[in-house]
């Protein structure tokens, strides 16, 4: 792996949940495309703006969606916000509790009827009688929970369409995509959403939107009111991608994208899901022994690579003076591994643990 991130060298760096980081030879891709608009203007943009064109497809083909039915955005809320947009307000939404605010608030904000389902041991059960009890006509959820970081069970989703095929499934995948092999037509999603600067690694300012046919013909018909423009540098622009890509796209935000979802393909998506799952599987295990994590988590069959731990100020304050970089969320500490983390880096975490706990 050719791949070297600075920061790693200073810290031991367990936020990738928070915000991934950017490699050396993306810093240097990034000083080149500035560089090079500097010295050519709206000649470098007109030669570099097949870049757009390359990441949607790029996008496209790593993840199992359709071209014409990926999108992208500037991040995970600018997407849903317009997805929502395009749905009739008559949708009955079924929510998670302590769903990250960029699900839930937007839903309950643009007035839709919803119910939330409580995330515990039970949560898929949960998810059953609340489908049968309160007759949702939409499903939004994080693939991988922000705080807890539960990850649904893909199984689990795939039996939801095919038992309620009308139900939309609307997945956040912001704490999900890159951490896996993953096929967007074969999961039972009609739409993932998310942002490409967690563990896509690709900086801030770009993100994607997948749509399932049957989600675009949900949201087409209100949003092909008005005649397509017909200026010739909109050629080739739905009606859809009016709407989730309007005005200009930044190449240097979807370059960076592009760039490091090359990198991550050369890597491999399935050596990057071993290599995380047997370091976090370590990490569960140790954690649980401690009485950090619960036994119902560690059971899961589909685990995620982010954890939390209740911890008290003290310890906190320990691990942040051993220059362990991780975040306080909900009623805990999150931490979370990606391919660029080791055995080292955990046994530190649990070395302040067992001392100062």
């Amino acid at each position: 792996m050719n791949l070297s991130f600075p920061i790693l060298t200073a810290y031991t760096y367990l936020n990738t949940a928070n915000s991934g980081i950017l490699s050396t030879n993306l810093a240097k891709w990034r000083t080149k495309h500035d560089q090079d608009f500097i010295a050519g203007g709206s000649i470098f943009r007109m030669e570099n703006l097949p870049v757009i064109t390359e990441v949607r497809n790029n996008m496209a083909k790593l993840f199992g969606s359709k071209s014409e039915n990926t999108y992208l955005v500037q991040n995970f809320s600018v997407g849903f916000n317009t997805l929502l947009s395009g749905l009739d307000k008559k949708h009955r939404f079924l929510l998670l509790e302590e769903e990250y605010p960029s699900v839930s608030y937007p839903v309950i904000s643009m007035g839709f009827e919803y119910h939330s389902v409580a995330i515990d041991e039970k949560l898929e059960e949960n998810i059953i009688i609340a489908i049968e009890k309160f007759k949702p006509t939409a499903l939004a959820f994080s693939l991988v929970q922000y705080i807890s970081g539960l990850r649904m069970d893909d199984e689990f989703i795939q039996k939801v369409k095919s038992t309620y095929p009308d139900l939309l499934l609307i997945g956040d995948g912001t704490q999900f995509l890159g951490t896996t092999n993953f096929n967007f037509e074969k999961s039972g999603l009609d739409a993932l959403i998310g942002s490409g600067y967690k563990w896509l690694l690709a900086g801030y300012g770009n993100g994607y939107a997948f749509l399932s046919d049957r989600m675009k013909d949900a949201v087409y018909n209100k949003n092909k009111l008005a005649e397509l423009p017909t200026a010739p540098f909109l050629k080739g622009k739905d009606h859809l991608s009016m709407c989730f890509e309007p005005g200009h796209l930044d190449t240097l935000n979807f370059g960076t994208l592009n760039e490091s979802l090359n990198e991550l393909n050369s890597i491999g998506f399935d050596w990057i899901e071993n290599t995380i799952q047997a370091i976090s599987n370590k990490a569960r295990l140790a954690l649980n022994s401690r009485g950090l994590i619960p036994d119902w988590i560690l059971e899961r069959k589909c685990q995620s690579t982010i954890m939390s731990m209740p911890l008290d100020q003290k310890t906190v304050d320990k691990i942040a003076a051993a220059k362990i970089l991780c975040s306080p969320r909900g009623k805990g500490t999150r931490i979370s591994f990606h391919f660029y983390n080791t055995e080292e880096d955990l046994n530190q975490l649990l070395h302040v643990l067992d001392n100062y706990s």
